[in-house]
């Protein structure tokens, strides 16, 4: 072997060497990283965890809520609560309204002369800060006229969970009792018609009488939670790169 055959051999074994040495130093880079990241993302996991269960235990201590206050007096109005949605639902509006119109009947107004004092003060006095909004929803179901087209039944029908919502609004918005609670109510609840958007079905099949329904939902400040998780995430996200 002349010495220029090893001068080239040895050019070349210092050459595979410092690739070697090139790999397992990018190895233990990315061995680095994936530990960082693995560590961070445990974390960021951790407060993504703690914020939902703050507002699963905060929704869950609004529904007891409203469970002890109103539990006795449901059945009497012919109303249930909705635990996942904080829903106070009042069924069977051909006795809240009178047929196809949106006044109040003398029955409606008496629940609502109870009802809305109690349920708004409650909201205030115990969650204030936990509410983005209450939202005064009408329903109805899926049929107006038989000679009508789904479409138009559609519309009829919005307008008339529109009108229906609009004045029970006005109504619960001018009791007495409900004068010091004026700001928050202009702040906080809205009224919402829905028309037959979401109807109740069983088995796939539309209950139309159940579809027929005024309902008081509670949305909590799920989004400021949001934020919340994305202002504890966007650091560790940083860092990881």
């Amino acid at each position: 072997m002349n010495k220029a055959m090893f001068t080239n051999r040895a050019s070349n074994d210092d050459q595979w060497v410092s690739v070697a040495d090139l790999m397992a130093g990018l190895m233990m880079v990315f061995l680095f990283i994936a530990v960082i990241y693995a560590k961070d993302a445990n974390q960021r996991a951790s407060n993504v965890t703690e914020i939902v269960t703050e507002w699963q235990d905060a929704e869950m201590e609004i529904y007891r809520a409203l469970e002890r206050e109103f539990r006795d007096d449901l059945p009497i109005w012919n109303a249930e609560i909705e635990r996942a949605s904080l829903t106070i639902r009042f069924l069977s509006p051909e006795i809240l309204f009178k047929t196809g119109k949106a006044d109040l009947s003398d029955h409606f107004k008496q629940v609502l002369d109870d009802f809305m004092p109690r349920y708004i003060d409650l909201l205030i006095s115990k969650f204030d800060t936990k509410i983005d909004e209450v939202r005064i929803e009408g329903h109805t179901s899926s049929e107006w006229l038989q000679s009508i087209d789904t479409a138009n039944a559609f519309i009829n029908n919005m307008k008339l969970s529109q009108a229906r919502t609009r004045t029970v609004l006005e109504y619960a918005i001018n009791l007495p009792e409900m004068q010091y609670f004026t700001p928050w109510v202009i702040k906080k609840v809205s009224a919402n018609g829905l028309s037959s958007a979401r109807l109740i079905t069983e088995n796939g099949v539309e209950n139309k009488k159940r579809s027929r329904r005024v309902e008081f939902t509670i949305k909590t400040k799920t989004k400021e939670a949001m934020f919340q998780i994305l202002e504890k995430v966007s650091p560790a996200i940083e860092k990881s790169f």
